[in-house]
């Protein structure tokens, strides 16, 4: 059973020896690669350049032939830049957004018409991947939750707690429920393309889902999720991450995903107990293992898979991106665990 087979037999579960292997975030300032090619060209060129996305998103399948899967270089807020509003790094770090959505007259200019279309490059990318990569590797595409990028858009930038965002939640439920349908629409549309164009599976990230608790979480984050999964293919291999949100395993599993993305927070078998049916989970070494001394690294990694207790269902991760600190031997470290683990 080649790599991409294992990948996706994972997210069926079904048996497949051992446990396919995707580090999330495989792509950054910890490959010295990456940071040449970064000298170079600036991030957002990066992303919007088909060729240069193709070649970052494979430079970690060269240094580690183990990765059983390549997830796209590429950023989430590629679709607010589609619907006209633009970001960019600060320089003391931290994301800025050219606009921040502060009335409904600001979400009345959002460009919502063709936004999908103006993501060319990104199916360019893994059209140009699918090529590459054949058949032996799984390739992966994604996408913010509209909850996650509605954050960004409310706050105009990045945000520790996003307490403007929160804000609008309780003062104009009514504007937030209106930007939220506007990228689920986005998403699904850009998540459906990313399929046609070559990708075998997708992740959606709810990165901020921490920022919402109890009901609202089901209002105003959920509810989206569920809108975009229903406008993708049936059966579509679709990993959801909700960040913060192992506790609640059974409401994500109930959104109908195959697998669930799982911080390093809990266990992978207190959520498979939570979750209430038989699902897939990827998950979920802390990625600060990956900074510091590769025997603690391997020895995590065992831990987690010994976790899993051999369910079929189980890619291993991270927990979170892997960090710009990582060390090359850990990660290497951790990829021998899983190897060694295997059938």
């Amino acid at each position: 059973m080649n790599s991409r087979d294992r990948f996706l037999a994972a997210l069926r579960r079904q048996p497949h020896g051992r446990a396919p292997v995707w580090i999330m975030r495989q792509a950054g300032r910890y490959l010295p690669e990456y940071r040449a090619l970064k000298a170079k060209s600036d991030f957002v060129t990066m992303v919007r350049t088909p060729d240069l996305a193709v070649e970052v998103t494979l430079q970690p399948l060269r240094r580690f032939p183990q990765l059983d899967a390549a997830i796209l270089f590429s950023d989430i807020l590629v679709i607010p830049e589609a619907l006209g509003v633009g970001y960019r790094f600060r320089d003391e770090g931290g994301i800025a957004m050219e606009r921040a959505l502060r009335s409904a007259a600001d979400v009345d200019g959002l460009a919502v018409a063709g936004a999908a279309d103006r993501l060319r490059y990104v199916y360019a990318a893994l059209a140009q991947l699918r090529r590459e990569l054949g058949h032996d590797k799984a390739l992966l595409g994604f996408a913010g939750s509209p909850w996650t990028l509605a954050c960004y858009l409310v706050e105009g930038g990045g945000s520790e707690d996003f307490p403007k965002t929160k804000a609008l939640v309780k003062s104009d439920p009514k504007m937030m429920h209106r930007i939220l349908g506007i990228l689920a629409e986005a998403v699904a549309e850009y998540l459906t393309r990313q399929f046609a164009a070559g990708a075998d599976a997708i992740q959606i990230f709810d990165s901020w889902a921490g920022a919402l608790q109890g009901p609202d979480y089901e209002e105003f984050s959920l509810r989206y999720i569920r809108a975009v999964l229903e406008r993708l293919p049936a059966g579509a291999p679709v990993i959801l991450y909700a960040k913060g949100k192992s506790p609640q395993a059974a409401a994500l599993a109930a959104t109908g995903v195959p697998c669930l993305g799982v911080d390093w927070t809990m266990p992978l078998s207190h959520v498979r107990r939570l979750a209430g049916r038989p699902i897939c989970l990827q998950g979920n070494l802390d990625p600060e293992f990956m900074v510091g001394d590769p025997g603690a690294a391997h020895a995590a990694a065992m831990e987690v898979l010994a976790d899993n207790a051999d369910d079929p269902g189980h890619i291993f991760n991270l927990g979170h991106g892997i960090t710009p600190q990582a060390r090359i031997e850990s990660f290497q470290a951790v990829l021998d665990a899983v190897v060694a683990s295997g059938v």
